[in-house]
């Protein structure tokens, strides 16, 4: 794809948009972009950047006089304008599709349903902790394409996955590529779970045999991204300490039959950690990590804000900050994580998940749910219906804050951890976790 004097289109300007529009420019290429959203942020980003564009909507008309068009993550890949698009024989590609046609560097990718961005940041300090010059970068935050003249051939790219950008490549070679585990999620925009773990099995589809696969054996389509590879597959496992690969055995975590470090000194609370902590010792095994310098990267990780944050602890109840647990398969894994009494404050906007299978887990194992956002009211009568009947609904997140330490008694925990997305109330799930961390300590830290 050739993207020298291009006449892009770039349909969203967030980050991606804004990464995708810089290295078009750069290239000698003219821009513009439409967003349905118009705002005065986004106004002041276009006039920063210097492209001229189109706010509040889009139509066939804006496809005119372009030879390439620039989706973003969060646009439909099945958008009409990107159809139409096609049918008039226009270039379809987006920010990560082109950073992995033009990137120089080997390529290591995290994709899953849960715990990508834990399993990234610690992949990547693994990696650097054993010398290796790292970059890290996709749905981690940090977009890649504006920073394409910082990689070389000696680098190693570490890339957070969504399935919305694998869906958006071309041709998504890694040279290690990992899937944590895979469960319902985004079905709104994929509609079938068939259609998004075939998504999902594109970050090993186009692998070499050189390759290496990192693939949860504890998880149900282990078999399914298994025959979908012609990678090397390097398995990882909390339960099976039979396997070659990373694993838990006796009391030790353990790759390729070498001792890295004991389970008891890994600092992330509940399985789910010690399952992306395996899973990044495997992908640095795979890099050539010495297991001393694994071990040294995996005690010095302290974690990452809105993922099991410890916000404090206040009048004995500890605190914590779970935002980025979108999904109930997520927040289903943090009621795991604890044996105190948990206070859970979940509910946000559904993305097409029947509510009946979270509700259950969480009558299993909540001491009490305060509810809030679009699904609170649905929420609170099947956990009831399961049994719990210290659930109640909350206006606001600062009224859930209230309601919870209400409820909180010592020695207990209270988590954030909402199962679903933040757009309903809130700008995403870094301003909903950002203004909990503020309520709590306006309300108890006191």
């Amino acid at each position: 794809m050739n993207v020298d004097h291009a006449r892009a289109l770039v349909i969203g300007f967030g980050r991606s948009g804004r990464a995708a529009a810089s290295f078009i420019q750069k290239q000698g290429g003219g821009v513009r972009v439409v967003d349905r959203s118009d705002t005065p942020e986004l106004r002041a980003a276009l006039q920063a950047a210097g492209v001229e564009g189109r706010l509040g909507g889009y139509s066939e008309a804006d496809l005119d006089g372009r030879d390439l068009v620039v989706v973003s993550p969060g646009v439909p890949w099945d958008l009409p304008l990107v159809g139409a698009a096609r049918r008039r024989g226009i270039a379809v590609t987006s920010e990560m599709d082109l950073f992995f046609r033009f990137c120089p560097a080997p390529i290591a990718g995290i994709t899953g349903t849960n715990g990508k961005t834990t399993t990234t940041a610690l992949t990547a300090d693994v990696f650097a902790a054993g010398g290796l010059r790292v970059i890290r970068g996709g749905n981690i935050g940090e977009t890649v394409l504006d920073r394409l003249d910082q990689v070389t051939a000696a680098s190693w790219m570490v890339l957070e996955l969504s399935s919305f950008q694998l869906e958006s490549v071309d041709q998504p070679r890694l040279r290690i590529g990992a899937i944590l585990n895979v469960s319902q999620n985004h079905l709104d925009r994929h509609l079938t779970f068939e259609r998004y773990r075939e998504i999902k099995a594109r970050a090993i589809a186009f692998m070499t045999p050189q390759d290496a696969a990192i693939l949860n054996a504890d998880d149900p389509s282990y078999e399914y991204f298994r025959a979908r590879t012609r990678g090397r597959a390097l398995p990882f496992s909390t339960r099976r300490a039979d396997l070659d690969g990373a694993v838990l055995r006796d009391g030790w975590l353990t790759v390729a039959g070498t001792r890295v470090l004991p389970a008891a000194e890994v600092p992330l609370p509940g399985e789910h950690n010690m399952s992306n902590v395996l899973a990044a010792v495997a992908a640095g095994h795979a890099a050539g990590v010495p297991p001393d310098r694994m071990r040294a990267a995996v005690l010095a990780f302290k974690g990452l804000e809105h993922r099991l944050e410890l916000v404090g602890t206040f009048h004995g109840v500890r605190w914590y900050n779970d935002s980025k647990a979108t999904t109930p398969d997520s927040t289903s894994r943090a009621l795991e994580a604890f044996r105190e009494p948990i206070i859970l404050i979940a509910g946000g906007r559904n993305k097409g998940m029947d509510l009946d299978p979270l509700a259950r887990v969480i009558a299993q194992r909540a001491a009490a749910l305060v509810a809030m956002g679009e699904t609170g009211d649905e929420l609170v009568q099947r956990v009831r219906a399961h049994g719990l009947v210290r659930a109640e609904r909350a206006d606001d997140l600062e009224d859930a804050v209230r309601r919870a330490a209400h409820a909180a008694s010592l020695g207990s925990v209270v988590v954030l951890s909402p199962a679903f997305a933040s757009y309903d109330m809130f700008t995403d799930f870094e301003d909903r976790g950002r203004r909990f961390k503020a309520a709590v300590r306006a309300e108890v830290g006191a």
